[in-house]
């Protein structure tokens, strides 16, 4: 059935979004923060900051508008980055319709409270109650805008919202799985991030292939870790929201928190780095907030603490790494 789509966010992802919902034929809005980036994309279409090259959809609505862009909507994605997404959606709480099921597809932790994506955005619209889905997996933005073959997963709570955003995001080049563990799914997206930034730290170092997969594996555990002692499903971690996004993050050239590792690896400092980036990688600020979870659930969390600490500390990389490295030997598993 043809759904009207809103995409709150006009980014990359918001504009992977549109190019997926109108090659099957849905009705999409999208809405932005800043009535000039929307006329900048209103001008020619093109994604030029984020992804050159890539336009978005003709048949796509464009506005700045915070009451007229959920005009008939009947599903909304929230495309916003999370360190962001509190502000968004309390300014547009008023306009909202009710009941409406909102659908998130950032990859982050709120610093301040240590939320995630679907817990912002209810307590952002309490009291009003709206079902909520997350989608996340290996979706690099520019390869899907290029059509170039990939996967997802999308969970909720609700099985028959899961099944419809599956229909909704699924194209004969995005295939898409369903999940009911939201927990993990959103944990996974989010401490994948703070992996790639020590992947791309390699990167910068010239560390090798080795220690790249040593990385990816010792990763997954403290990911997994992590989401047990939180409540989620540890299948969750070994399929395409957690092995599947963290290896792909770790590798690709376009991952925003993977050129950022490697730009420090090669002696940048962090400041000068965000500073130069046209979009947010997530990432950094999730590295603050999985260091506060692990302390509050007591996790060994040692990539992790060694990030942070080359990030927030002022470590030098060489020892941070060297620390890693000579930590007392212990069995795998």
């Amino acid at each position: 059935m043809p759904e009207h789509v809103t995409i709150v966010g006009d980014g990359a992802m918001a504009t992977v979004c549109s190019i997926l919902f109108t090659q099957n034929r849905h009705a999409v809005t999208m809405w932005g923060a800043f009535e000039q980036e929307i006329q900048t994309l209103l001008q020619d279409r093109e994604q030029r900051k984020l992804l050159p090259g890539v336009r978005v959809p003709a048949e796509v609505r464009l506005t700045a508008d915070d009451a007229d862009c959920f005009e008939g909507c009947t599903i909304i994605v929230s495309a916003v980055p999370t360190q962001f997404m509190r502000s968004v959606w309390q300014r547009l709480r008023p306009h909202v319709p009710a009941g409406v099921p909102i659908v998130s597809v950032a990859k982050g932790i709120e610093t301040t409270t240590l939320m995630r994506p679907t817990q912002i955005i209810a307590e952002s619209l309490s009291p009003a109650r709206h079902s909520l889905a997350v989608l996340s997996g290996p979706n690099i933005a520019g390869e899907i805008a290029r059509y170039l073959p990939a996967t997802s997963v999308v969970a909720a709570e609700d099985p028959d919202l899961a099944q419809r955003v599956q229909a909704l995001f699924s194209t004969e080049w995005m295939r898409v799985y369903r999940n009911d563990d939201v927990l993990g799914v959103e944990l996974a997206g989010a401490v994948k991030n703070v992996v790639a930034l020590a992947a791309g730290i390699l990167d910068g170092l010239g560390a090798g292939s080795n220690a790249k997969a040593a990385l990816v594996t010792r990763g997954l555990v403290e990911i997994s870790r992590l989401g047990i002692a939180m409540g989620a499903k540890e299948a969750t971690f070994s399929g395409l929201a957690g092995l599947g996004d963290l290896i792909t993050t770790c590798i690709s050239p376009e991952g925003r928190n993977r050129r950022v590792g490697e730009l420090i690896g090669k002696g940048h400092r962090l400041e000068d780095i965000l500073a130069d980036m046209p979009s947010v990688a997530e990432g950094v600020p999730t590295t603050q907030a999985v260091m506060q979870l692990a302390r509050r659930y007591g996790i060994e969390m040692p990539i992790t603490r060694a990030v942070h600490a080359v990030l927030f500390e002022d470590k030098d990389v060489i020892a941070a790494l060297s620390e890693l490295m000579s930590r007392q030997p212990k069995p795998e598993r």
